[in-house]
């Protein structure tokens, strides 16, 4: 069958089929957008930003397992939310060596790497709830916990930490970027589409910003807007809308004298029906292709700031973060603390940065 008889949208998608490093980036980035989105599903921690961590366990090597307490809560109420956002009430657990049950109490030894400074105590079998025995409370409230990534610095599980973080790097990639599409797509097609004054001055624009290095002019936007989860998202899309602009404002260009652009304006459309129903849908092309590399753009950007702490606060955990909180650990001999969130971020920017490649390749016609 002739390849003329298909659409442009499926000849492109054949051709990125074919493309064996972009389906597969694309099929991790899927996966981890599925990781984040029932982050607290699967992450072992199931507090709220994983935050549940002991001391005496900090920095353990990856596979560590401890004995673990469980005391039951007072109040362990839980919902339906808390499998999106976390549990705020829930048990305390102590690492314990060792432990010995009688009759009416339980007397454990709390986890120290030194064995001989551990610390005796000892509490009722009512405190488990009434007619509690002791086999009942050595299945139900002890048991061995694996930390697969090990511990940070503040005893808490590297995993469910790096599951959690996963939330912010992929949500700034998708907020930064559809900002800078809706700033970047209407300053580019209203400086394409009219030319003179409205040209310049969105040009002149485009090159102050355009001037300043990003991550100062990120920073600076992040003070005025205040520190927090959601002013970096808009902080880093408004520093990635300027090169969307240049793009859009090219293709305008081009396309505005074409044909079907006159045949509109022939018919009496409105400018703003011919900007946005008939050139834009024209020039998507290689806008896409500018958003797979600004995701990978912003979540670089977003690492920098929490790097500099002026990302996303304590307690959220994201890989910027966690790299800021554990690089001295590099030199201590435990490098894993801070290589663990570096590597998965390089996996995921690589996945973004290939999958633009493929989507490149895809979408030039030229080499159909």
């Amino acid at each position: 069958m002739d390849k003329t008889n298909h659409s442009l949208t499926g000849l492109a998608l054949r051709k990125f089929k074919k493309n064996f490093w972009g389906v597969l980036s694309f099929v991790f980035i899927v996966i981890l957008v599925f990781i984040a989105i029932f982050a607290y599903v699967l992450s072992p921690d199931k507090t709220r930003n994983a935050n549940w961590g002991d001391l005496s366990i900090h920095s353990k090597s990856p596979g560590f397992t401890v004995k673990m307490l469980t005391l039951p809560a007072k109040h362990n109420d839980s919902s339906f939310s808390d499998y999106f956002v976390g549990k705020t009430s829930v048990s305390a657990k102590i690492p314990i060596l060792k432990y010995t049950v009688t009759a009416d109490s339980l007397t454990y030894y709390e986890y120290t790497d030194e064995p001989s400074f551990a610390v005796t105590k000892t509490i009722p079998l009512s405190a488990f709830g009434k007619n509690s025995t002791s086999k009942e409370i050595q299945e139900n409230y002890i048991s061995e916990q694996t930390f697969i990534l090990g511990t940070d610095s503040q005893g808490r599980d590297m995993l469910s930490r790096l599951i959690i973080g996963s939330r912010v790097s992929i949500a700034i990639g998708f907020v930064a970027v559809f900002i800078s599409l809706i700033v970047g797509i209407f300053f580019g097609a209203i400086a394409g589409y009219y030319g003179g004054k409205v040209d310049a001055f969105v040009m002149w624009l485009v090159n102050i910003i355009w001037s300043i290095p990003t991550l100062l002019l990120v920073i600076a936007i992040t003070l005025a807007l205040g520190k927090g989860f959601w002013q970096v998202f808009v902080a880093v899309g408004l520093t990635m809308w300027v090169e969307v602009a240049r793009v859009v404002r090219g293709q305008v260009i081009s396309l505005k004298q074409s044909q079907f652009v006159t045949a509109a304006r022939a018919l009496g459309y409105k400018n703003s029906r011919i900007i946005f129903n008939h050139i834009l849908p024209n020039s998507m092309a290689p806008v896409i292709v500018i958003s797979a590399a600004n995701f990978a753009s912003a979540i670089l950007v977003e690492s920098g700031l929490s790097f500099l702490g002026l990302g996303a606060q304590p307690p959220i955990p994201s890989w910027g973060g966690m790299i800021k909180d554990h690089y001295n650990y590099i030199i201590l001999g435990k490098p894993y603390l801070a290589m663990a969130p570096g590597i998965a971020m390089l996996l995921l920017v690589l996945a973004f940065m290939m999958m633009g490649n493929a989507l490149r390749d895809a979408l030039d016609v030229k080499s159909e």
